[in-house]
């Protein structure tokens, strides 16, 4: 088999099953133990409730004697239990398919977006006011589920280039995805209310309708997955040796992904995208192992897979009405509670693992070098359309504008409405530009110091701990002002970034590592994001939304000061730094060698990025996707030396961000998209092309 990971320790990755005999008794030891675990976690669930009626209760029912308790039973209590029960099974089933296919122990429906493209499908229909029951809901998941997997398996060459192409292939496909989901939701509000808290996964089921339509077919998907186990197995020793023993690797991969996503289309449609189970449940299994070899045959794996992926939908529900009491298994989703799990297990992998893909490369190691003439008129364009989107920035909007009219009121001359708008419209226009910028130049600081040309802040953790910071300030201290605001932000991105880099470091800081762990701590924070809205503040969502989807909306002057004081201190101290950005982008030894203090400087370098993106991120919200396409765009445009990338980048990142926000305040005008929507719209093609571009590459080094 191909080895993806290079593993410091045992650890229950993906790997063939055990050849010869099996301990066929302790095999059946681990389902008997599975199975109690089931029953017990399964007969707690069933006792809770928002009514009164206990364990007592329902143990009258024997006799017979106690009517109410049993309307409950059938009409509350028993569809959400059966629908755990569905969604665990197909979830853990999926997720130990999609591993073994991938031989990556980090493939999952949602790291594959598998779940992103069946939530788009289904919030696409129901935001034109469509109503669609189970099975045709199901069928159009399928196909948006589908589409998701096919794009990420593609671009990750098959999830056999490394984890880390894997994770940023899928994340990047999630976030575009996510993207079109939160546009929707926030342009018809009034016809998918209610659909962001399911859009995390709840449990709740008005009737059985749907779950009697939708388990068939997870059973069906199911036993065929168990019936292919023995190929499943054979295909795990590698490729030329399934062929040799008479497998058609082709069909037998492209059938376990098919029933996969079948079974995640199916869980998607039931209850939501429940976060992580599908990670976390094969996991699980493979931890016992050592006790039990036999477990990773896949006719075993997969069922034990379905049943731990049901313990942890159950026991997180569980867990969750436990501790928040009774209503909160109504009001805040079940897959929060999985989704903090998941990233748990996901940051506990990712520090178990040293990741060697393709993608760890010098950020500028494809680019073309460029003359001092050609450098200069490259900053001079864009500085050039960077000051026409400025301009129509201020021109266009839900009231267009003449250029006079900007003279005008630059002269003070202009009317009360002309005023009022231009007033209004400017701090949106500079901020804009200040966080493109900030984002920008914190994005080429992470790729340089990483040596990965696909990371971006964001995917370390840092914009998840900013939005942590502000919506919890937002929901628990509506009336706070603009610096306390930008204040919590910015203590959210740092410890964020404390957090990620304590994790990440090991000995010393792998890159790869430090890219997953940030993973993992994006997708949790952005759970608790998540948690905070729907508990606390669930009939403000629209606020939170246009927040988290970056928008410049009723921007102030005070808001942008932040961004302008971080760019002042922190730009001359990266460009300052741009031999040691030269340096920590070819490898660990050269910087030792010529003197460079490594780790203090790379500490230095992510701190300052840390800082740029949670002052920008507390100006504008968050913005994805401009701090990997900007600082890739520059090198691709003048070369890798950072002396030219650096103010390139800057001047790119500005320009997009003041485009998308201008695009947004116009396309729809009175209504608006967020600039964040926009940027992710755009940036994802680029990534897409950036990832197929180097597709071959990774094929290669296989």
């Amino acid at each position: 088999m191909n080895q993806l990971l290079a593993p410091a320790q045992p650890e229950p990755a993906a790997r063939p099953a055990p050849v010869g005999r099996v301990s066929a008794p302790r095999v059946v030891g681990v389902f008997v133990l599975a199975v109690v675990t089931l029953l017990v976690v399964a007969a707690v669930h069933l006792t809770q409730g928002t009514s009164s009626v206990g364990a007592l209760d329902l143990l009258r029912l024997i006799t017979g004697s106690d009517d109410e308790a049993a309307r409950i039973l059938v009409a509350s209590r028993l569809p959400r239990l059966l629908a755990g029960l569905a969604v665990g099974l197909a979830l853990g089933c999926a997720g130990a398919a999609l591993q073994s296919v991938a031989r990556n122990p980090l493939a999952s429906p949602d790291t594959l977006a598998v779940n992103a493209g069946a939530h788009l499908a289904i919030v696409s229909v129901a935001a034109f006011g469509v109503t669609l029951p189970a099975l045709p809901a199901g069928g159009l998941a399928l196909l948006g589920g589908l589409a998701a997997a096919a794009l990420v398996m593609a671009l990750s060459a098959g999830g056999q280039a490394g984890t880390t192409r894997l994770i940023l292939a899928g994340s990047a496909t999630a976030m575009a995805l996510s993207s079109l989901t939160m546009l929707l939701l926030l342009l018809f509000e009034q016809a998918t209310l209610g659909l962001f808290a399911w859009g995390s996964g709840s449990l709740v089921q008005s009737d059985m309708r749907a779950l009697a339509q939708l388990a068939p077919v997870i059973a069906v998907a199911a036993v065929a997955l168990v019936l292919l186990g023995h190929r499943l197995d054979i295909l795990a020793l590698g490729d030329d040796t399934a062929t040799v023993l008479g497998i058609d690797v082709r069909r037998t991969r492209l059938l376990a992904v098919v029933l996969a996503v079948v079974l995640s289309a199916a869980a998607v449609t039931l209850t939501g995208p429940i976060g992580f189970v599908g990670l976390c449940a094969p996991v699980i299994v493979r931890l016992l192992a050592p006790l039990a070899p036999g477990v990773y045959r896949h006719r075993a794996l997969i069922p034990l897979a379905g049943i731990a992926g049901v313990i942890i939908v159950l026991g997180s529900d569980v867990l969750l009405r436990a501790v928040m009491g009774a209503q909160a298994g109504v009001d805040i989703p079940t897959g929060v509670v999985t989704t903090l799990f998941g990233a748990g297990i996901l940051i506990w992998l990712a520090r178990r693992h040293r990741d060697a893909g393709p993608t760890r490369r010098p950020p500028g190691g494809h680019a073309a070098v460029r003359s001092a003439v050609f450098h200069r008129l490259v900053v001079g364009t864009i500085a050039v359309l960077l000051v026409v989107a400025v301009v129509a920035g201020m021109l266009f909007g839900d009231t267009w504008m003449l250029v006079g009219d900007i003279v005008n009121w630059v002269q003070s001359r202009t009317g009360p409405g002309y005023t009022f708008v231009l007033d209004q419209r400017w701090p949106r226009v500079v901020a804009a530009v200040l966080a493109g910028a900030a984002l920008a130049l914190a994005g080429a600081t992470v790729q340089a110091v990483c040596r990965n040309p696909l990371a971006e802040p964001g995917i370390l953790g840092i914009t998840a701990g900013a939005g942590l910071g502000a919506v919890a300030l937002l929901t628990f201290v509506p009336a706070a002002g603009v610096l306390a605001i930008s204040g919590v932000a910015g203590l959210g991105a740092i410890l964020a970034f404390a957090l990620v880099y304590g994790a990440a470091w090991r000995g010393g800081l792998s890159s790869d590592r430090l890219v997953l762990i940030g993973f993992g701590a994006w997708q949790g924070g952005m759970a608790v994001i998540t948690f905070l809205i729907v508990a606390y503040d669930p009939w403000n969502t629209a606020k939170a939304l246009t927040w988290l989807s970056g928008s410049t909306y009723g921007r102030t002057a005070w808001q942008v000061l932040p961004v302008a004081i971080a760019l002042l201190v922190l730009t001359p101290a990266v460009v300052a730094a741009r031999r040691e950005l030269d340096l920590l982008s070819l490898d660990d030894d050269t910087p030792r060698v010529l003197g460079v203090r490594l780790e203090r400087t790379r500490l230095v370098a992510l701190g300052a990025a840390a800082l740029l993106t949670s002052t920008a991120v507390s100006a504008v919200g968050v913005i994805g996707f401009v701090g990997l396409v900007a600082p890739h765009a520059a090198r691709a445009l003048v070369g890798g030396r950072h002396t030219r990338v650096i103010p390139v980048a800057a001047l790119l990142g500005a320009l997009l961000v003041s485009l998308a926000d201008t695009l947004g305040r116009t396309v729809i005008a009175p209504a608006q998209i967020p600039a964040g929507l926009v940027v992710a719209l755009v940036g994802t093609p680029y990534f897409v092309w950036l990832l197929w571009r180097s597709r071959a590459s990774a094929t290669a080094t296989r």
